[in-house]
């Protein structure tokens, strides 16, 4: 019997997402799954190339392609070997894991009061709550590329909120840095390596940094912030690694019984 090809298992991925895309929640929907246009944004491809895919009418994609369609799609090793296999690719070896634990997962979910999100070790947003988007904006509305801290930082304009420029400074830095481990690290990942030249290609902030920075893992830092509609808020941001993970999570707190840990709990609860 024939293996199903690229497009077909595509689809049953695609078919069985059973995960609701922030700002979906409530939207009426036609049928299970994941719509062909909410995978394009989330992997970073036009949909017209997402339905040659699907149609087998498109050329063999490249290892970089369904690394992100992998991530897209929420995939666990073994079924982004089957998807890399269907494409005619040998399977990821020594890439990043992307998948987000299911304690994690519970974990964003159940801390309401602080903005909390889930990254990749190449600093992937993968998973975020409703304190991160009042705080920072929606990051639902970012397509391909700018889910990716590293490219956001270098390549869009300046984001909803205000941040120290002497923070921002340290900040990105310490990225970039942080970045060059993951690439020590999975010298083989094809998403990751991708990632690299792209930000060479459009960044030349990014290029300095790159031959400037230290390979060291970013920890974490405080920020000070101007929210359009919070105000000044000062918070820690930390950085925890997820043990048996490449995943780690990033969490903003204020001082307890400060102004600032008011001004928060204003501005998550909607009093702002």
């Amino acid at each position: 019997m024939r293996a199903p090809g690229l497009g077909t298992v595509l689809r049953g991925f695609r078919d069985r997402c059973d995960f609701v895309l922030p700002g979906t929640a409530g939207s009426a929907r036609r049928a299970p799954g994941l719509r062909r246009e909410e995978l394009a944004v989330l992997a970073g491809v036009s949909v017209d190339y997402l339905v040659q895919l699907e149609q087998g009418r498109a050329a063999r994609p490249s290892a970089p392609v369904v690394a992100a369609l992998s991530r897209a799609l929420r995939l666990d090793e073994e079924d982004s070997a089957v998807l890399h296999r269907a494409a005619g690719l040998a399977p990821a070896t020594g890439a990043l894991s992307r998948s987000v634990p299911g304690s994690v997962e519970r974990m964003v979910t159940r801390l309401r009061d602080w903005p909390v999100a889930v990254y990749s070790a190449d600093w992937w947003l993968l998973r975020w709550n409703a304190a991160w988007t009042a705080l920072l904006g929606d990051s639902g509305r970012l397509a391909g590329r700018a889910r990716n801290v590293v490219w956001f930082e270098m390549t869009q304009p300046s984001p909803l909120v205000w941040v120290d420029p002497r923070e921002e400074e340290i900040y990105r830095d310490a990225i970039v840095g942080d970045l060059r481990v993951a690439y020590l690290e999975h010298p083989d990942d094809a998403e990751l390596a991708d990632l690299v030249t792209a930000l060479h290609e459009v960044s030349a902030e990014f290029a300095e940094r790159w031959g400037a920075a230290r390979p060291a893992r970013y920890r974490g830092m405080r920020k000070h912030v101007e929210h359009p509609v919070a105000g000044a808020v000062v918070l820690d941001g930390d950085v925890l690694q997820v043990p048996g993970s490449d995943v780690r999570v990033v969490v903003y707190s204020p001082a307890p019984d400060s102004p600032d840990a008011g001004r928060l709990a204003r501005l998550v609860s909607g009093g702002c």
